[in-house]
């Protein structure tokens, strides 16, 4: 399985296309328009090309404009980055990681109760924990 890793900005990008399935260059930068970091039209122009280019997304021609979708899912660069995260930080350690998550971040019960769930989920052999 290949990892792709994306930046804050090609992150922000995926998400538009996965939210829309398709998009042109203007339709992503107004969505990321509200955002903190204004970006130029020709930031995300540039920035969609340098991400076919690694092969997350495509496009197709539609009249003068290029329209982009994705070509991998959000659970796939999840899975790649968390992946990533766990070896980098953890050493591969999976436990290290959620009890550092545990420990350091603030869980409600509800989220516990969820937490909870999942691992019997797991442990009764259903792989996906939704």
């Amino acid at each position: 399985m290949r990892s792709h890793q994306l930046g804050d900005l090609q992150h922000a990008i995926m998400r538009v296309l996965w939210e829309r399935e398709e998009a042109t260059v203007a339709e992503v930068h107004a969505a990321l328009e509200s955002g903190d970091k204004p970006r130029a039209l020709t930031t995300i122009a540039t920035m969609l090309t340098k991400m076919e280019k690694k092969g997350v997304c495509g496009h197709r021609v539609e009249g003068r404009q290029f329209v982009y979708h994705p070509t991998i899912s959000e659970e796939e660069v999840t899975r790649g980055m968390v992946a990533d995260l766990t070896e980098r930080l953890f050493d591969g350690d999976v436990t290290a990681l959620v009890s550092h998550l545990i420990t350091e971040q603030e869980i409600d019960r509800g989220e516990l109760d969820r937490l909870r769930s999942l691992i019997r989920r797991r442990e009764g052999g259903q792989a996906d924990g939704r």
